[in-house]
């Protein structure tokens, strides 16, 4: 053995490159028709019950609506019908059973319209009263105006609207 080294070159050696290949990409999964349906299945179910529990916390406390209760009092020009029903006479010919209700909000907007039901004769007082029910009058109002056929409106706050505490009188 020598202790001298083979001469080495100055320069140092070059090659060629050629292109490399593209690593293939792992090849992905398809998912089976049985696994793709349950997964369509389970999300479904998911959107369903999120749906669910949001129109189910919407209760109560949320806007809605209810129906405005209460009673309108005609006191003058009342006509007995003979069955302890009554209407309205003369001027007042426009109040009787039928006769619209219409509930507007603090805007000025019908939001609810309704009618003069149930008439009611009292004997001892000569009037005749009605029942007021005006359903789906929506929550959410600082008051409410209510008017009777084209007799000018009434105000109730919501709280009053709301607990059924509408009362009219005419005449």
């Amino acid at each position: 053995m020598t202790d001298q080294f083979p001469p080495q070159p100055t320069t140092p050696p070059t090659f060629s490159e050629s292109p490399a290949e593209p690593i293939p990409e792992p090849a992905r999964k398809r998912l089976k028709p049985l696994s793709a349906a349950l997964l369509g299945l389970i999300v479904g179910a998911g959107l369903v019950g999120t749906a669910w529990v949001i129109t189910a916390n919407s209760g109560p406390g949320a806007p809605g609506t209810f129906t405005l209760k209460g009673d309108f009092e005609l006191t003058d020009s009342v006509v007995p019908d003979g069955d302890g029903g009554c209407a309205g006479n003369g001027g007042y010919d426009d109040i009787r059973e039928g006769t619209s209700v219409t509930v507007y909000n603090a805007a000025g907007s019908v939001v609810a319209t309704g009618a003069l039901n149930s008439p009611r004769y009292d004997e001892d007082s000569y009037n005749c009263s009605f029942a007021v029910a005006v359903p789906d009058v929506p929550r959410g109002e600082k008051f409410y105006k209510v008017e009777v056929s084209h007799r000018g409106t009434l105000q109730l706050t919501s709280k009053e609207a709301e607990n059924g505490e509408f009362g009219g009188t005419l005449g």
